[in-house]
C-alpha cells in the first residue's frame, strides 16, 4: 500500500475501523478475532444492519502504533470472507 498515514498521524493513535460485510451472526466475532491477533485487548463491536438487513456496519475503535500497523490491520479484514469493505 502507498499510503501517507505516518505524515498524517501522531503515533499510537486511536482509529475507528468501519467494516462492512454480508449479514451473518459470525462477522462480529471475525472482525475481533483478526483484530485480536494484531492488537490484543478488549472490543466491544457496534453493529448496524442495512435497511434490507442484507449487510451489517461493524464499527470497531483500535488504537494503532504505526503506519505499518495500520496496513496489516486492513489487508487482514479485508482477507475475512464475508467482507466487502474496510474503511
Amino acid at each position: 500500500m502507498n499510503t501517507k498515514f505516518d505524515e498524517l498521524l501522531d503515533f499510537p493513535t486511536v482509529l475507528n475501523f468501519k467494516v462492512m460485510g454480508i449479514a451473518c451472526d459470525e462477522l462480529p466475532d471475525l472482525v475481533v478475532g483478526e483484530l485480536q491477533k494484531h492488537t490484543p485487548g478488549d472490543y466491544a463491536p457496534k453493529v448496524k444492519p442495512s435497511s434490507k438487513g442484507n449487510y451489517h456496519s461493524i464499527s470497531v475503535v483500535v488504537t494503532v502504533t504505526s503506519k505499518a500497523h495500520i496496513e496489516t490491520i486492513y489487508k487482514t479484514l479485508n482477507a475475512i470472507e464475508q467482507v466487502r469493505y474496510v474503511l
